[in-house]
């Protein structure tokens, strides 16, 4: 656990991450159900007017009041100096900007501050040394406001948040992709799917506040797109997890990871089972 210290820290890191995600909200909202203008990246995923405003905003304040914390954004250029710093900011403008252009409430604002585990070194990054110590993860079409901070808890709105305790996945809600559904099979073993959720951050969230069981991520998630919520999930008590059955670890030089489940501690056995063999 953090010393006195680096607890305060951690807990000024929360709110400033707080603050600012729900600034970057309002910019956010300047542009939501607006048609805002829209270009294509690489792999024929979408950038909107939107997703820039939002970067820009949470780049000025966030690393004007925390200059030596490194940067990590889906939607800026990617530097791995950030690679040689003790923390830095993890963030998506907008998690779910397909969901965002379609006039969907199902997108998040997602911020993190990501922290190198003590005993680790410059040459171990990457290494599993890496992970979120503060978070806030904002939905600013229904003014939900998830934040968490290493070792106190994730709460939503200021209610603590407890991930579900179901054991089984017979009667879970589970929310996945069509594909995966039918892949794993999910309908025999009487789990639910879930309404379509854009946003992975979003759905993650729902993890941690016991609205949904679990959620299954197909590989290439990024690390903008866990950090946050990854905090909220254990936090919470839940478990986010990669095919190793363990935590994973942020910040390394090509930020992206496998196959992923978050559920409740005790659903995490039989979804490890189930990932595992899916191939």
């Amino acid at each position: 656990m953090p010393d006195a210290k680096h607890q305060t820290q951690i807990r000024l890191d929360r709110d400033l991450l707080e603050a600012t995600a729900r600034t970057a909200g309002a910019v956010a909202m300047q542009y939501f159900g607006k048609d805002p203008q829209v270009w294509m990246k690489e792999g024929d995923s979408p950038v909107t007017e939107a997703d820039l405003a939002v970067n820009t905003h949470l780049l000025d304040v966030l690393t004007s009041a925390r200059p030596d914390y490194g940067w990590l954004s889906e939607e800026s250029e990617d530097n791995e100096g950030r690679l040689a710093t003790d923390r830095l900011f993890v963030v998506d403008p907008i998690d779910g900007t397909r969901g965002f252009m379609n006039g969907s409430e199902d997108w998040t604002i997602s911020v993190a501050v990501v922290e190198r585990q003590s005993g680790a070194s410059a040459e171990t990054a990457g290494q599993s040394q890496w992970r979120p110590t503060s978070a806030a993860l904002y939905n600013p079409c229904r003014d939900e406001m998830y934040i968490a901070e290493q070792g106190s808890g994730a709460f939503l709105n200021g209610k603590k948040m407890t991930a579900s305790n179901e054991s089984g996945l017979a009667g879970s809600q589970i929310s996945v992709s069509k594909p995966i559904y039918r892949a794993l099979d999910l309908e025999t073993l009487g789990a639910a799917k879930t309404r379509y959720i854009p946003s992975l951050a979003y759905r993650l969230a729902l993890v941690a506040s016991g609205a949904i069981s679990a959620t299954i991520a197909r590989p290439n998630a990024h690390d903008w797109d866990l950090a946050a919520a990854d905090l909220l999930v254990h936090e919470a008590g839940g478990l986010l997890w990669g095919e190793t059955g363990g935590p994973i670890s942020y910040n390394s030089q090509i930020p992206r990871h496998g196959v992923l489940f978050a559920s409740g501690e005790l659903l995490g056995k039989p979804l490890l089972d189930l990932v595992r063999n899916w191939r």
